[in-house]
């Protein structure tokens, strides 16, 4: 979680909403993102979603079972449908967002079942940190 939490911060430096992703597959790093929607003019360049890209090039599998990602933030609903695409064995996760969460807070796409896979949800993992990143990057843009 605090490799994600790095990632965030270089959103937040790049002008991004600062969340930050990470996959790791068999005990190593197999993808990084953070998110870049307004520098990639690209509505999926969510930090979970660009983790997940790298991840599945790495294992050269877009299935990546038994892998977990890590997310500074609870991912949205596209997100989390990429989630359970992929076949994520877990996600862990900082703190709810409460706005467009699509895990908990909103809805909870990724272990419903009435999908064909459920992905095991962690949350609260440094979720402080989380929470203090997005809270400081919105007060400086205000």
């Amino acid at each position: 979680m605090r490799e994600a939490l790095e990632l965030a911060r270089q959103a937040a430096q790049a002008g991004e909403v600062p969340v930050g992703a990470v996959v790791v597959h068999a005990g190593e790093i197999a993808g990084r993102g953070f998110n870049a929607p307004v520098s990639r003019n690209d509505p999926t360049a969510h930090a979970e979603i660009l983790a997940l890209r790298e991840a599945a090039a790495a294992v050269g599998n877009y299935r990546l079972v038994e892998a977990t990602l890590y997310s500074t933030i609870e991912p949205c609903v596209m997100c989390a449908g990429a989630l359970v695409a992929a076949r994520i064995g877990t996600l862990v996760f900082g703190s709810r967002d409460l706005r467009f969460g699509g895990v908990r807070s909103k809805f909870r796409l990724a272990d419903s079942e009435l999908l064909n896979h459920r992905v095991e949800v962690v949350e609260g993992v440094l979720g402080a940190e989380c929470v203090e990143l997005l809270v400081r990057f919105f007060e400086a843009r205000r």
